[in-house]
C-alpha cells in the first residue's frame, strides 16, 4: 500500500473533514457575497434615489413646457374651459405617460382633468399653494386619483401676470414598479454575477485539488510529516535540489556528514549548491539528465560514495536528488562482511568435499574394504594437513590464508586446479585496508577465470605472491594466470571499463571493480600477454606489521 494511501486510510478513520474542493468554492462564493451585500446595498439605493428623480425631473419637465404652451395662457386668461385645451391635455398627458395633467386658475379650480366630472372643482391636495404663488414645486399627495408624485409649475402671462399653475401627476404605484424593475435588474446581475463567481469557484478548487494531486490539506500536512521523518531517519545524506541548482531540501545525516567534512558555512536550503558542494556534479546531472550511480567524490578529506537522480515530473526535468554516505563506514561493514562470506564459502565447499569423502568411506565400509578404507582417510588427512601447511607457511596473513584455502576447495569443487606457486610468499598486513582490497582484486579475477573456462577440459590458475621489502614501505606483486581463451588484442585497453563485458548486458563490474581497488591502493594492474589464457599483474604497496621489518 502507498504512503498516500495510508495517510487517506488514517485520515478516513478520523474526524470528517470537509472536502478542499467544497471548502474553497464555500469560501469564494462567502467572499463574493460579503462584496457584492454593501455594493448592493448602496447601489441599490442610488438606483431608488435617481429613478425618483428622474420622475421628479421628467414631471416637471412636461409641467414647465406646458406652462409656456400659447393655447394654456390664452384659456387662463378667459373665463370657463374649453373642449379644446382638454382635448390637447388628454393628448400630451398620454403621450407622456403620465397619470394626469391639470391646469388650474389662480383659485385653484381645474380647467383640465383626467374626469371630466371633476372640471370647474378646486384641486385636491393642498400643494398647489407655492406654484400658484410663482414657483415651481414638487411633493407627493393624495387627490381624487390617489396618491402620486406632483409637479407643480406657474404659468404667467406675456407681461409677468400670474395666471395660474400646471400639474402634473405620477401615480405612486408607476414610481414603484420603476423602482422594482430597477431592482430587478440590480437582482439579475447579481445572479449572473455570483453564479460566474461560483463556476469560477468551483474550477479553481478542480485545479488545485488537481495541482495537489488529490490530496486533502490534512494528508499533505501528514505526508510531509512522514517524509520528514523517513529523512531524518535514514542513514544516507540526502540533498535535493530545483531546476536552478538551489537546494530544497537536506537532511540531519546530510548536514552532520557535510560538517564532518569542514563545511559549516551553509544553510539547509535556498542556497545555490554549486556555491559550496560542487563536487556533487548536480549540475551535470541536470543538464545532462543522466544517473550517476555509485561515485566517489573527496570532500574534505573524506571520501563520499554517492548516487545522483535527476527528478523528473510529467517528462520534464524539475531538479535532482543526491544521496551520499561517508565510504570509511561503509568499508568497515564490507570487511566484516567480507570476513562472513569468506567464512561461509570455505565452509560451503569444505562441506560438499567432505560429503564425497564420507561417500567414499561408506562405500568402503558397505564393501568391508577395511585396509584400504585407512589408507584413504591416512591419504586424506595427511593431504590436508599438507595443504593447510602449505598455505600458512607461504601466507603469513590469516585473513588472506583463509581466502586462499577457500578458493582451493571452490577450485575443486568446479574442477578446476588452483596453484599457489611455490615461490610466493605474503607477510602479515599492518592495513587491514589492503587486505581487504586485495581480496576484492584476487576474488574477482579468480571468479572471471573460473567463468572464462566453462567450455574448457582441463582448467587451469596459478596465483604468484611476491614481496619486495627493499622498496619503500614494501611492494606486493600478484600474478594470476589461467589457460581460458583470453581476451582478444583490440579489447585489452577496455577491459577495465565500467559496463565493459563479452558476457552480454548487465555484466562488466568484475575488472571494472579490480581496477578501482588498485587505484585506491595507488597501485598497478596490467593485462600481460600470454600464448594462451589471461594473465594480469597486480603491484601495490604493502605494509607489513613492524616484526616483520626487523
Amino acid at each position: 500500500m502507498s504512503l498516500i494511501a495510508i495517510s487517506q486510510l488514517k485520515l478516513r478513520r478520523g474526524k470528517p473533514q470537509i472536502k478542499l474542493r467544497r471548502l474553497i468554492t464555500l469560501l469564494v462564493c462567502l467572499v463574493m457575497a460579503l462584496v457584492l451585500l454593501p455594493v448592493t446595498l448602496l447601489f441599490a439605493d442610488r438606483v431608488e434615489h435617481e429613478t425618483e428623480m428622474g420622475l421628479e425631473e421628467k414631471a416637471m419637465s412636461i409641467a414647465r413646457t406646458l406652462a409656456h404652451t400659447p393655447i394654456i395662457v390664452e384659456q387662463l386668461q378667459q373665463p370657463g374651459s374649453s373642449s379644446s385645451l382638454q382635448e390637447y391635455v388628454r393628448k400630451v398627458s398620454s403621450a407622456n405617460h403620465v397619470q394626469f395633467i391639470v391646469v388650474m386658475d389662480m383659485k385653484g379650480i381645474r380647467k383640465t382633468h383626467p374626469d371630466a366630472r371633476m372640471i370647474g372643482k378646486a384641486f385636491v391636495g393642498g400643494d398647489e399653494y407655492t406654484a400658484l404663488h410663482g414657483h415651481e414645486s414638487v411633493s407627493v399627495a393624495k387627490g381624487t386619483l390617489g396618491l402620486s408624485m406632483r409637479a407643480f409649475s406657474p404659468v404667467f402671462s406675456s407681461t409677468g401676470k400670474r395666471l395660474g399653475a400646471i400639474a402634473v401627476g405620477i401615480s405612486m404605484q408607476d414610481v414603484l414598479r420603476a423602482k422594482e424593475g430597477n431592482y430587478r435588474l440590480i437582482a439579475i446581475a447579481i445572479g449572473v454575477g455570483m453564479l460566474i463567481g461560483t463556476g469560477g469557484a468551483v474550477v479553481l478548487a478542480r485545479k488545485i485539488k488537481n495541482m495537489l494531486v488529490g490530496l486533502e490539506p490534512p494528508e499533505i500536512a501528514r505526508l510531509l510529516e512522514e517524509r520528514s521523518a523517513m529523512l531524518q531517519s535514514i542513514k544516507e545524506g540526502v540533498i535535493a535540489v530545483d531546476e536552478s541548482g538551489r537546494v530544497m531540501l537536506m537532511n540531519a545525516e546530510a548536514i552532520r556528514l557535510l560538517r564532518q567534512a569542514g563545511i559549516e558555512d551553509f544553510s539547509s536550503t535556498g542556497q545555490e549548491i554549486t556555491a559550496y558542494l560542487s563536487a556533487f556534479r548536480l549540475q551535470e546531472v541536470l543538464e545532462a539528465s543522466t544517473l550517476q550511480m555509485d561515485e566517489e567524490i573527496e570532500l574534505g578529506g573524506i571520501t563520499f560514495l554517492t548516487t545522483s537522480v535527476p527528478i523528473r515530473v510529467k517528462g520534464e526535468i524539475v531538479g535532482a536528488i543526491v544521496t551520499f554516505r561517508d565510504k570509511t563506514e561503509m568499508k568497515q561493514l564490507a570487511e566484516r562482511l567480507t570476513g562472513v562470506s569468506l567464512y561461509t564459502e570455505a565452509l560451503r565447499a569444505q562441506a560438499h568435499e567432505f560429503m564425497n569423502k564420507l561417500h567414499v568411506i561408506m562405500g568402503m565400509v558397505h564393501l568391508r574394504m577395511y585396509d584400504k578404507l585407512e589408507h584413504y582417510i591416512m591419504d586424506a588427512v595427511e593431504h590436508h594437513q599438507v595443504e593447510i601447511g602449505s598455505i600458512t607457511r607461504q601466507i603469513k596473513d590469516p585473513v588472506m590464508a583463509g581466502f586462499v584455502l577457500g578458493k582451493l576447495s571452490r577450485a575443486r569443487e568446479v574442477g578446476v586446479s588452483f596453484e599457489l606457486t611455490p615461490g610466493s610468499y605474503l607477510p602479515e598486513s599492518g592495513q587491514t585496508q589492503t587486505i581487504h582490497e586485495l581480496i576484492t582484486i584476487l576474488g574477482n579475477l579468480f571468479d572471471n577465470a573460473v567463468e572464462a573456462m566453462e567450455s574448457l577440459q582441463y582448467k587451469r590458475i596459478t596465483l604468484s605472491l611476491y614481496y619486495d621489502k627493499h622498496q619503500k614501505n614494501g611492494c606486493l606483486t600478484c600474478i594470476m594466470s589461467d589457460n581460458g581463451p583470453g581476451i582478444p588484442e583490440e579489447l585489452v585497453k577496455t577491459v577495465f571499463e565500467k559496463g565493459f563485458s563479452t558476457k552480454g548486458e548487465s555484466r562488466g563490474m568484475g575488472l571494472y571493480l579490480v581496477a578501482q581497488s588498485v587505484k585506491r591502493l595507488q597501485g598497478s594492474v596490467e593485462l600481460i600477454p600470454a600464448e594462451q589464457g589471461c594473465c594480469f599483474e597486480i603491484t601495490i604497496p604493502y605494509m607489513t606489521r613492524n616484526d616483520e621489518h626487523d
